[in-house]
């Protein structure tokens, strides 16, 4: 019985070792206990909490017109909408783009996300189930690829991103959207908040650097990534 737990123990150990990019701890109240680059991940909305992003406060509050403006999108781009949830930016940006992938770890969310955009008329968009590690989109097929408040609740952001790099056009590029960790007055929880700082920290460690901001959202950080040169 003690050989199993020193066994169990160092097999342990040796996972936190090879895989360097993760630390784990105990879990904060909104985290997972999982910690990449000195940030705990969140945990996952659910299909439950769908309501939440269709809310009639929600152009209001972050100013999705603008935000969308600024993608200057054409209908020569294809576009990613990385957990796209029920489809509140994959409509407005499919009206604007070529196509859209909506991509979505949930099959819930696509399901809520296909009558929506049927019951709007939108019908360039393809509905993606792919797992917590990789988007599963067609190689060299993307020009945007963006996360409107869904990177900080990736269990593995590495991989994710990693990944996105051979889907992305020679000149693609990654947009996160993240409310403000920076605004101490935003009543948003903690975990679903990150700094410019730590946004930047983890996109570089990835190869990826920071090619424009945007700072005219309400309450949150927009910032554009391009892929380093090989």
């Amino acid at each position: 019985m003690i050989i199993k737990i020193v066994l169990s123990l160092f097999l342990f150990l040796n996972l936190e070792i090879l895989s360097q990019e993760y630390v784990y701890k105990q879990p904060s109240r909104d985290g997972i206990g999982k910690f990449y680059l000195d940030r705990e991940i969140s945990k996952v909305m659910g299909h439950l909490g769908a309501s939440w992003l269709e809310r009639n406060t929600r152009e209001k509050e972050e100013n999705s017109k603008l935000l969308v403006k600024n993608l200057n999108l054409n209908k020569e781009m294809v576009v990613a909408d990385i957990g796209a949830g029920t489809g509140y930016y994959t409509s407005r940006m499919a009206k604007l783009s070529k196509l859209v992938y909506a991509v979505e770890i949930q099959q819930e969310m696509l399901t809520i996300n296909k009558k929506n955009m049927l019951k709007s008329g939108i019908e360039n968009v393809e509905y993606v189930l792919c797992s917590v590690k990789d988007p599963k989109l067609p190689l060299n097929s993307v020009d945007l690829a963006i996360f409107v408040d869904v990177y900080h609740e990736l269990d593995y952001p590495f991989e994710v991103i990693s990944n996105l790099k051979k889907y992305l056009k020679p000149n693609g590029a990654i947009v996160l959207v993240e409310f403000r960790m920076e605004d101490k007055f935003l009543n948003i929880k903690k975990l679903h908040k990150m700094s410019k700082k730590q946004i930047i920290k983890e996109m570089e460690y990835v190869g990826f650097t920071l090619d424009k901001t945007f700072n005219r959202l309400p309450i949150q950080h927009m910032l554009f990534f391009k892929k380093n040169e090989a």
